[in-house]
């Protein structure tokens, strides 16, 4: 019998289904992808990788999400975020561990793909989860919540992989087989312990949205198009850097422990921002006013990282980490409550903002990566082709409708 019973309402059903959610951000969708960023030293040495190839390597999911993520959406609210969401789950760990018996660029580059493909099938499922469960006020709190487990993923996985586990284990290949077999037993947790919310709108859910009427009702709102945009760009800005900075900041002559940990500490701050940001925006009740500072001042700090040094390195990636997930968590939360939306599309339309945020963070990488000068380790270029990608989100970010309580009823 499944832990989630047909008691649907109750608490302790819903906060089990959140904490479920933020462990499936934390293991499967970053603790898989941040290591690799860590462990690209180990990587490249073995494989014979150069900074370009590693920039592929760490954009190469965002190809995968082209392809799969919008559909990732349909099929949640065709045939249940839980059922979709478990097999995903399996697949992303059987994928993410396959990178392990990589040999040369190519394997790794296919089984990265693959495993992008998988992986990105999730987010838009547990955004979909929390709208089924936390309807109103409380979904940017619960979006908040996932986003933290997303963060924490980030950090620990930042932290631990390349100094601590891979000497451990006896390489980066057992690395990527813990993570992976993690992301297989999260699966099967919510095949077999979770249950698709029984309230309000899932009942539609359950027995299915038609796939055109999800794709007829979707493709038409501009706001989401808008928002796929600001996602893009700062995907793109935000994905760049933390592909590149720890081997920056090794090339200039960081420690390896020092250039992990502010990585880590980058994350970690994320972490911590992400709730208390979605209760600034539903506090004030205009989601546009929190998020404009939020993109000024990671253009500004992008920016600026390649003409500071020491402690002040540290000081903006701070800056620039404290609001990274509750940025990311609060805008998803503004498709789900554009004007058309609610929770019966809302797979469907975070599946779009995220086809459109993987073109940047597909993008992004290798072309800043490319403009690294192997004569200069300390280039400004890299950065400040990011920083561009900010400036386009916040032009794209203009014209995104607010949904704030302050500005408009939230649809049901």
């Amino acid at each position: 019998m499944s832990i989630v019973n047909n008691k649907s309402r109750s608490p302790n059903s819903r906060w089990y289904v959140l904490t479920l959610s933020a462990i499936t951000f934390a293991f499967t969708v970053a603790m898989q992808q941040i290591c690799v960023t860590v462990l690209f030293k180990e990587i490249s040495e073995d494989l014979g990788l150069n900074l370009v190839e590693m920039g592929v390597v760490w954009g190469i999911p965002a190809l995968a999400g082209l392809f799969i993520v919008f559909i990732g959406g349909l099929l949640a609210d065709r045939y249940g975020a839980r059922r979709v969401m478990g097999i995903a789950c399996l697949l992303a760990g059987l994928a993410g561990a396959l990178r392990g018996v990589a040999g040369d660029f190519n394997s790794l580059v296919l089984f990265t793909f693959f495993m992008g493909l998988t992986i990105w099938i999730i987010p838009s499922s547990v955004f979909k989860t929390n709208a089924a469960w936390f309807s109103g006020r409380p979904l940017v709190i619960a979006n908040g919540v996932v986003s933290a487990g997303m963060g924490f993923g980030f950090t620990v996985g930042s932290l631990i992989s390349a100094t601590m586990l891979s000497p451990l284990l006896g390489g980066w290949q057992n690395v990527l087989f813990l993570y992976g077999g993690i992301s297989v037993i999260i699966g099967f947790l919510w095949l077999f312990t979770v249950r698709e919310h029984a309230g309000l709108g899932s009942a539609i859910s359950i027995s299915g949205v038609p796939l055109r009427q999800s794709i007829s009702r979707v493709f038409p709102v501009k706001s989401l198009w808008f928002i796929g945009l600001t996602l893009l760009g700062y995907s793109a800005c935000i994905q760049g850097v933390i592909g590149y900075f720890p081997t920056y900041l090794r090339n200039i002559g960081w420690t390896a422990a020092g250039a992990d940990g502010t990585l880590a500490a980058f994350s970690a701050i994320s972490t911590l921002g992400a709730i208390p940001l979605a209760l600034l925006s539903d506090r004030i009740g205009l989601k546009k006013a929190v998020l404009f500072p939020v993109l000024v001042v990671t253009i500004v700090g992008v920016a600026l990282l390649p003409v500071v040094d020491g402690a002040m390195i540290f000081v903006i990636m701070i800056l620039v980490g404290v609001a990274r997930d509750g940025f990311m968590a609060v805008c998803l939360t503004m498709s789900t409550e554009t004007k058309g939306i609610g929770v019966v599309y809302a797979a469907t339309a975070m599946g779009l903002a995220q086809t459109v945020l993987n073109v940047g963070s597909l993008v992004s990488p290798p072309l800043g990566n490319s403009l690294a000068d192997p004569g200069n380790p300390a280039s400004p270029l890299p950065f400040f082709l990011w920083a561009a990608f900010g400036v386009l989100a916040l032009v794209a970010f203009i014209f995104v409708k607010e949904t704030g309580w302050r500005r408009k009823e939230l649809p049901r």
